[in-house]
């Protein structure tokens, strides 16, 4: 079943769970993701980002509309890191159900301006809007990022979601895009979490959520996260399997042999990121 952010992660906070926000790009990513959600009745959001869909072109959205449209589980389909007006409307004229518009790294009043300008557009269809104060770090993954991490105030947060009527909120309380270099611990900056949840009503979403400690991500759950960005977790296995089959396989090049091992890979990071998110059998719910 096809539904917005804003009823998806409604019930997601209320029963104290999160939603993984897997970022697909290829038609197996999504069958792989899709039949292991299938299978633990959990609930799931598609993410694309504007890089994903300019390779993959708008005739894939249609399919990732048709899976969600059959599935049994709950699904959102939505744009991640959008930069533009124009991002928005593509992605609200392909059918996704949920946008991102991110000004972070923004002036705080234009983060505000183009905020307010696509949660009024998005708004009048149906679609939610996310919107991000603060900067993620980055650590050399393609979705971007800031060199050094600027905290979301609270303060900024309360006026921030006043003045916008977005749907969602990124935070930022230590995370960064990419996998993590062995010689760079993450941490979350749980007490942040604690205080932003204590003055705000709405789902928080924590990006950059692959390589971050399982203990401390399970923890945000319970002040107010409700969905999580896994994109290098999964992409990390996928193609490091595929490497493996073509290496050990030189000869081999039918699709229904080299993929169904890195699909499984997948399947193992969805599996478990299902259970540090209490994601486990919450369709039930919807």
């Amino acid at each position: 079943m096809l539904m917005t952010m804003k009823e998806l992660l409604k019930v997601a906070n209320e029963n104290e769970f999160a939603v993984p926000a897997f970022n697909i790009c290829s038609y197996d990513m999504l069958k792989a993701i899709m039949e292991e959600v299938e299978a633990n009745n959990a609930p799931v959001i598609l993410e694309i980002h504007p890089d994903e869909i300019a390779y993959l072109g708008d005739e894939f959205i249609a399919t990732v509309k048709e899976y969600a449209l059959r599935s049994r589980v709950p699904v959102v389909i939505h744009m991640d890191h959008g930069g533009t007006i124009q991002d928005v409307m593509r992605a609200i004229r392909n059918g996704y159900t949920s946008v991102m518009i991110d000004a972070s790294r923004a002036p705080y009043e234009e983060n505000v301006a183009l905020t307010k300008e696509v949660v009024k557009l998005a708004h009048k269809v149906g679609v939610s809007v996310e919107a991000e104060l603060g900067t993620i770090g980055n650590n050399g993954s393609a979705e971007g990022g800031a060199d050094s991490i600027i905290y979301t105030d609270p303060n900024q947060a309360e006026d921030f979601v006043k003045e916008t009527g977005i749907d969602t909120l990124a935070v930022a309380i230590g995370t960064a895009h990419g996998l993590y270099p062995k010689d760079k611990k993450p941490e979350l900056n749980i007490e942040l979490l604690k205080t932003l949840h204590e003055r705000l009503d709405i789902p928080f979403v924590l990006h950059g959520g692959s390589g971050n400690p399982d203990a401390e991500v399970s923890e945000s759950v319970r002040y107010g996260v409700g969905k999580v960005n896994l994109s290098s977790d999964l992409k990390s296995v996928f193609f490091a399997e595929v490497h493996r089959m073509l290496n050990e396989n030189p000869g081999m090049y039918e699709p229904n042999q080299v993929y169904p091992a890195a699909n499984e890979k997948v399947k193992e990071v969805v599996r478990h990121k299902l259970k540090i998110l209490n994601t486990v059998g919450q369709s039930k719910h919807y």
